[in-house]
């Protein structure tokens, strides 16, 4: 099994988000779970990809060239993927996992994993999404979700898909009993006529 980790290429405030980190890094480790990220080896990114590795377990970065030019890339790591583009990577992050974690982070982060929650609600992967909520941090994004529902742009099937825990084994947890609701603009399989 392998875990996307979507989180800060900066450790941020707070110590508390880089101890959320390397909890989430050696938690998977343990587990016996791959870690997939960015590849970055700063900010939360690489606590996270060292906290796994040095607990016996495997990082496996996606990079594009012009970062990695930029010297940001994890030259420790048990894989590293060096890609063109954005998109690329996230493909190729998509691709390699079974499941997506954002811990605290700023505009990518939030794009990534909107964009996993997104294709999850479309069908193009079964895969599930969840936030590690640290000390409350995606708690506004919690309550804006509520007001998309409210606002009937979202339904509470696919509010409900994402995962916020403030525990990395309650999220692991959640993950291992995830169920996909049914495909968004899709009927059942029993309604589909030939």
């Amino acid at each position: 099994m392998r875990i996307c980790i979507f989180c800060g290429s900066r450790a941020g405030s707070d110590p508390k988000y880089a101890d959320a980190a390397k909890a989430v890094g050696t938690l998977l480790a343990r587990e016996g779970i791959d870690l997939v990220y960015g590849g970055g080896r700063v900010g939360l990114m690489g606590i996270s990809a060292d906290s796994a590795l040095a607990a016996g377990g495997r990082a496996i970065g996606v990079l594009p060239k012009a970062l990695a030019d930029r010297e940001l890339a994890h030259t420790g790591l048990s894989e590293l993927h060096i890609v063109s583009t954005m998109h690329e990577r996230k493909t190729m992050m998509a691709d390699l996992s079974d499941g997506f974690i954002a811990l605290p982070g700023g505009a990518g982060t939030l794009e990534e994993i909107s964009e996993q929650w997104t294709w999850g609600q479309l069908g193009i992967h079964a895969k599930p999404c969840g936030f590690l909520n640290v000390d409350g941090f995606y708690d506004p994004l919690r309550a804006m979700i509520a007001t998309m529902v409210e606002g009937g742009f979202l339904t509470p099937e696919y509010a409900d898909m994402l995962k916020f825990e403030s525990d990395p084994e309650a999220l692991l947890a959640a993950f291992r009993a995830y169920a996909p609701p049914p495909r968004k603009w899709f009927p059942p399989e029993d309604q589909v006529k030939p």
